[in-house]
């Protein structure tokens, strides 16, 4: 059931209109899941649904012997409500076909059917279509980071697709239909474009871009890299750093580059992973940057339209013993539900994944090593990660995608694996995480070369689903088969004031008993993909929310009380 909450409501909420669109449904049976590593079973099981989906998506790198970096990347998903029918769609972007040898100058060639960029869109039985023929995102360029949001709060989700050399952006015009405007936009950027992220940094009413680039590389800048009978691709440090872009936007009718005017162009890095969140509490939305092979950036918002990098000053510039790591994929959530988010950052294999746990002041406490995150993923290479409370137990989980970035790493180091499988690693209580991967359905025992992963509940069931790019390999869809077992709460958040999509709401939700948690409605995570911004809380076995608090990125606040649980609440700001 939706709740949808007018703007004109008092605090108390006494104008509701119900309509029918998320229930209940009801819990798939399955057989008691075995022991994982940590010895406890895990409560739900994620199932490869992609088979009978209609999913048929393949991301092709167009490797080549030259080894160009970008073969190794992969590209992003995102879900998104294309049409606003309740359903959420799959967006894929994809490669393009890069020569043996490429003048200066040129770029990848699209042209070719299997590098189409692809949409399905969700059908009422559950299965997915291919709309791309008429939707117009078939897509032009070398697909790398996606980012949706309603950048004209015209009230339908638009699309920015990062590539090789330069950017698309599509204006949704409703019907399935899709308009490149990036010219009139402003946005194709240039270099190799990463993780992007719509964010109000300006709390103006109207989104700006973030767009993280990775590297100062081109293909006429490839060298050889590996022994002389083995050539292997080029480690990060062989090229030059560049700064992210900023984009500002004039009322949602043209982007302007404010890349030197923000102080962005100071900081130049290597750029993988982007993810908000207002880190110190000042009512104004940061960005976190993960780094591959360098320190890590926190760009905190000044207030005055630039930014202050002080991830040194914050302690989430590096690891516990002052080392760098191949920061890869991110995300910003309060993992502990005190009020603060916290951060996550994947690497490397033999880089234990970083954990970062705000302690307020602008402050944060490596904890990777003290919650188990150090154990578990030191052998594996991580991309796409989201903190996700897949039981709905109250606590935000850790759902990762993984895959060695050397398709010679078996070679060389034979200890170590190219394809791996994913971790679904529980949540004890804010205090550690367990892995639970091997209890949890046999998708988890399945190797694959992960990039990009995107979290939604794709059967409106109560319980989130992932979506997976793999490099070179077919897309999988995972669904949570038994999250619902437990009660939760959805909200939705729908901006008058603010951006449409409420993008930097903090929302705050206690429970009868006193539980609280938070959260910021973001579409930015993970590693090149995006996530639908409707907002998931677990409740465990709390039948109602006792008290929820929405602050808009206008500054408006606004309190809800006594919303039953199991429901989708649909939140438009107040005046």
């Amino acid at each position: 059931m939706t709740l949808r909450i007018r703007r004109d409501a008092p605090a108390r909420w006494s104008f509701l209109i119900l309509s029918v669109f998320l229930s209940c449904a009801s819990v798939r049976a399955q057989s008691s899941p075995d022991p994982g590593p940590s010895g406890n079973p895990s409560p739900t099981q994620f199932v490869d649904i992609t088979e009978q989906s209609g999913v048929r998506f393949r991301q092709v790198s167009s490797a080549t012997s030259e080894k160009y970096l970008p073969e190794t990347m992969g590209s992003g998903v995102a879900l998104l409500d294309h049409n606003g029918d309740g359903r959420l769609d799959i967006f894929f972007a994809n490669g393009a076909l890069i020569e043996v040898s490429m003048p200066k100058g040129k770029q990848p060639d699209k042209s070719e059917e299997r590098f189409s960029d692809r949409l399905y869109e969700q059908q009422p039985d559950g299965t997915f279509t291919d709309i791309t023929a008429r939707s117009g995102l078939r897509g032009k360029l070398y697909g790398t980071g996606v980012a949706v949001a309603d950048y004209d709060n015209d009230g339908d989700p638009d699309i920015f697709v990062g590539g090789i050399g330069s950017n698309v952006l599509y204006r949704n015009e409703g019907a399935g239909k899709f308009t490149d405007v990036t010219t009139e936009m402003g946005v194709s950027g240039s270099g190799w474009t990463s993780s992007v992220a719509f964010v109000d940094y300006n709390h103006d009413g109207f989104l700006d871009l973030i767009v993280g680039r990775y590297l100062d590389w081109d293909f006429d800048k490839n060298i050889y890299c590996g022994e002389t009978e083995v050539r292997a691709y080029c480690h990060p440090e062989n090229f030059g750093e560049i700064s992210p872009l900023l984009y500002r936007t004039d009322q949602g009718k043209r982007f302007i580059d404010a890349t030197e005017e923000s102080g962005v162009s100071n900081y130049p890095g290597k750029a993988l992973g982007v993810g908000i969140a207002d880190i110190n509490r000042d009512g104004l939305i940061d960005i976190f940057i993960s780094n591959d092979g360098m320190e890590q950036f926190l760009l905190e918002n000044q207030g005055d339209g630039t930014f202050e990098e002080v991830a040194l000053f914050s302690g989430v510039a590096m690891d516990q013993n002052g080392n760098s790591f191949a920061g890869m994929g991110v995300d910003v959530a309060d993992y502990d539900n005190d009020g603060l988010a916290d951060i996550v950052v994947t690497n490397l294999s033999n880089e234990a994944y970083a954990l970062y746990q705000n302690e307020g002041n602008e402050s944060f406490v490596y904890v990777s090593d003290t919650s188990g995150l150090s154990q578990i993923t030191l052998l594996y290479a991580g991309w796409g990660v989201r903190f996700i409370d897949f039981d709905n137990d109250g606590w935000r989980d850790l759902f990762i995608i993984q895959g060695h970035v050397l398709d010679t790493i078996e070679i060389t180091s034979p200890h170590l694996k190219y394809a791996q499988p994913p971790f679904l690693l529980r949540n004890l209580e804010g205090k550690s995480f367990e892995n639970v991967s091997a209890s949890s359905g046999e998708v988890f025992s399945v190797d694959f070369v992960g990039r990009g992963l995107a979290t939604g509940d794709l059967d409106n069931d109560g319980d989130l689903d992932v979506v997976v790019s793999n490099l070179d390999s077919p897309a999988v869809i995972f669904r949570n088969d038994g999250g619902n077992r437990q009660n939760w709460i959805q909200i939705r958040t729908v901006g008058t004031r603010s951006n449409r999509d409420g993008i930097g709401a903090e929302v705050q939700i206690e429970t009868r008993s006193g539980q609280r948690q938070y959260a910021t409605v973001t579409t930015t995570s993970s590693y090149q993909s995006s996530s639908h911004p409707r907002l998931h809380f677990g409740l465990g076995e709390e039948t109602e929310v006792g008290k929820l608090e929405i602050h808009w990125p206008s500054g408006i606040r606004q309190t809800l009380t006594g919303l039953k649980a199991n429901q989708l609440i649909v939140v438009e700001e107040s005046e």
